[in-house]
């Protein structure tokens, strides 16, 4: 699959979700560049804007296998991954796969369980596998995660992690819908006996690989990636950040602007594509100071401040 018809069926799988959710179609670019890039997204947002719905919406167009797994209190690691039984027929244990076992996996609400459930997903975002009792087990291909979460704010919830956050690839919000989404909410729900819109599967596990494939093949000019690079290095040095992008978080960046362009419609990478997805990417693996915290700074005000400082390349389309 090229990038020109890789661009097309992304705009295919856009619009069949939606059909479904009344939600931005910017945020939903968000939610597939995570997909192009092989990374995971983090949707925050109050109950009630269609964060699930919007995630089930993607999975189906997406033509792959869909779990969710509703995170709560007392929510334990092998409730996610999956143990070991013993069948009494057979008088030895059997590995009885978790709901992590899927192609997307809804995480909801992944702050309103311990940070001891929420590491459970570690190894399997990072890894595509699962370990029990001293034996790996893969993760379907692809593997993607869409975990959402309350703002911390919210009664019952915990923080994430700075290591969970960091394996996210983007982290972005719903929002509440316009008048108009609004009134299609409402119109919907006037005749109870009319069923809900639901997505058409536009693609198989299979094509998505190659659309993954696809943005692989999408040109990084020397420039860009180090354009990249300065903008990470440049959330480090700002007196409100404790902890800046890590590497890990410079690569992610790389990789979800490939998948930007790609979404766009271009086998090559401009500056426009990395500022697209800039906040999106790195705002969520900031640690502000104490004193940048108590001010209430907003770690995308800071990633704003670096895209205005850190000096644009000027590079042409077919530069190598």
């Amino acid at each position: 699959m090229d990038v020109s018809e890789a661009s097309a069926v992304c705009s295919d799988v856009l619009d069949a979700v939606e059909e479904c959710v009344v939600v931005d179609r910017r945020v939903l670019e968000t939610v597939l560049t995570g997909v192009l890039s092989r990374g995971h997204v983090l949707l925050e947002d109050v109950p009630g804007t269609g964060k699930t719905l919007t995630a089930r919406s993607l999975a189906t167009a997406l033509g792959l296998s869909f779990n969710r797994i509703q995170f709560t209190p007392d929510l334990l690691p092998g409730d996610i991954t999956g143990s070991h039984i013993y069948r009494e027929a057979t008088g030895e244990f059997e590995f009885a796969e978790g709901p992590v076992f899927a192609n997307v996996v809804l995480a909801d609400e992944i702050n309103r369980a311990p940070p001891k459930t929420q590491a459970a997903l570690l190894e399997a975002m990072a890894e595509r596998q699962v370990s029990a009792d001293g034996t790996t087990y893969d993760l379907p291909e692809p593997f993607f995660v869409i975990a959402t979460q309350n703002p911390v704010e919210q009664e019952g919830t915990f923080a994430l992690p700075e290591a969970q956050r960091d394996r996210f690839a983007l982290k972005t919000a719903l929002g509440y819908p316009d008048r108009e989404g609004a009134r299609r909410l409402i119109d919907r729900r006037a005749d109870r006996t009319t069923r809900a819109p639901e997505p058409q599967a536009v693609l198989t596990s299979d094509r998505v690989s190659e659309l993954q494939a696809a943005a692989e093949t999408v040109r990084v000019e020397g420039a860009i990636r180090d354009y990249v690079i300065d903008l990470g290095r440049a959330t480090r040095e700002d007196d409100r950040v404790d902890v800046g992008v890590s590497p890990r978080g410079i690569q992610r960046l790389f990789e979800t602007s490939r998948a930007r362009a790609l979404i766009e419609g271009r086998d090559f990478v401009v500056p426009d594509d990395v500022k697209a997805v800039a906040r999106a990417t790195l705002a969520h693996r900031l640690v502000l100071t104490a004193e940048a915290a108590v001010e209430g700074v907003d770690p995308e005000a800071v990633i704003e401040t670096v895209l205005d400082e850190v000096e644009v390349p000027a590079v042409a389309a077919g530069e190598d």
